[in-house]
Formats: C-alpha cells, structure tokens, sequence
C-alpha cells in the first residue's frame, strides 16, 4: 500500500493552519517537514498528517 501525497492546499484544509503558520511550525520544529515531489513542488504524507494530528490530541487532553 502506498502513503498518499497531499498538497499544500490539502494540508492547510485538513489542518486549519495557513501557509505562514505552516512554513513557521516547520521552521521551529513542530510541524512535518514536507518531501519534495518536483523541482518546484512539494507535499506531505498522509500518514506523518494523521500521526502530528494524533499527537496534537493526546497534548490537549
């Protein structure tokens, strides 16, 4: 099975954080980092989302 690739716009929707505040979490560390798919693109796994979201859960219980 092969992990889905989202897009930057994906991710924003799925996340509710715009493209700063993503670029800024990644920057301090918080965030995943992003692979590059192309020279001038770049995405995130669905699996590293799902596992930052999980952890972002267990902080705020």
């Amino acid at each position: 099975m092969t992990d889905k690739i989202l897009r930057r716009t994906q991710v924003e929707e799925r996340v509710g954080l715009s493209r700063s505040t993503l670029y800024a979490m990644i920057a301090e560390g918080t965030f995943p980092k992003p692979i590059r798919i192309g020279k001038r693109a770049v995405g995130w796994t669905e699996t590293s989302l799902t596992a930052w979201l999980k952890s972002k859960q267990v902080d705020a219980a």
